[in-house]
């Protein structure tokens, strides 16, 4: 395990692959951990450097009192870049993570030089409807939304398995404050006008029985970029890297060699 001391912040992050090749940035949803990247790792192809992390507020890193901003979560994995000397990263985000991407693209286009826009959009929800959720976290924790938060999360097909357990464990054992602190980032966050500017490969993925982000909020925010590129995943939810790893790595691998970068 590693911890990046930031100042105001340590972050958890992981490296796995080959320390010398070309990087690969993931960046997860609101409510998991780096652990959300698992079932794609062994699809991947070697000679990668796969860096992960867990945001502010989830995880194994600092969760600080509520709320956050986007531009703190932006700031979070600029620095961590900076320390670890990336430059010319693909970054991959999904959800809030595909927000932190957009903002970080934005800010520093060194560090990205393509970037996957997973299950996400420029825009996530209205402001009353996060209010609501922050409120029921802070009187209920994070218990009270999870049903709910499941049913969004993945297809009827896989909420009958076994696995659900452990994703739906992985999200109340996060920090109320940090579930909190990053739905105030997500509710304060509107990227279609800075999106729009971005001129860089982009590839947009979607899952058909997403609750969170349908297929075509995340279509309208890749059509932003000019040339980006769109993909919808079948009989998966709004984290298709869980019930489709292969699917998932294989277009994710693909758009790797569309880009030069393996």
């Amino acid at each position: 395990m590693r911890f990046a001391d930031l100042g105001d912040i340590r972050l958890h992050y992981r490296i796995d692959g080959d320390p010398d090749g070309a990087p690969v940035v993931f960046a997860n949803s609101l409510g998991t951990d780096l652990r959300l990247w698992d079932p794609i790792l062994p699809y991947l192809p070697a000679g990668l450097k796969l860096i992960r992390y867990d945001k502010r507020g989830h995880g194994l890193s600092d969760a600080p009192a509520a709320p956050y901003t986007m531009g703190a979560l932006v700031r979070d994995v600029e620095r961590l870049l900076d320390m670890l000397e990336v430059r010319d990263a693909l970054f991959v985000g999904l959800s809030i993570g595909g927000m932190i991407g957009q903002g970080l693209a934005v800010k520093r286009l060194d560090q990205i030089r393509a970037l996957v826009l997973s299950n996400t959009g420029a825009k996530i929800g209205t402001k009353e409807m996060w209010d609501q959720r922050i409120s029921a976290v802070q009187s209920g924790g994070i218990e009270s939304l999870a049903d709910a938060v499941m049913e969004r999360w993945f297809s009827r097909a896989f909420r009958a398995t076994p696995e659900l357990g452990l994703w739906r464990n992985m999200l109340v054992r996060q920090p109320a404050q940090g579930y909190a602190g990053c739905s105030a980032a997500i509710s304060g966050t509107d990227f279609y006008t800075p999106t729009s500017g971005l001129r860089l490969p982009c590839l947009g993925i979607a899952g058909d029985e997403d609750g969170a982000t349908p297929p075509d909020l995340v279509r309208e925010t890749v059509d932003l970029i000019p040339g980006s590129q769109f993909h919808l995943i079948r009989k998966a939810g709004h984290l298709p890297c869980v019930e489709q790893p292969e699917n998932y790595a294989a277009r994710l691998v693909q758009f790797l060699r569309d880009t030069g970068h393996i």
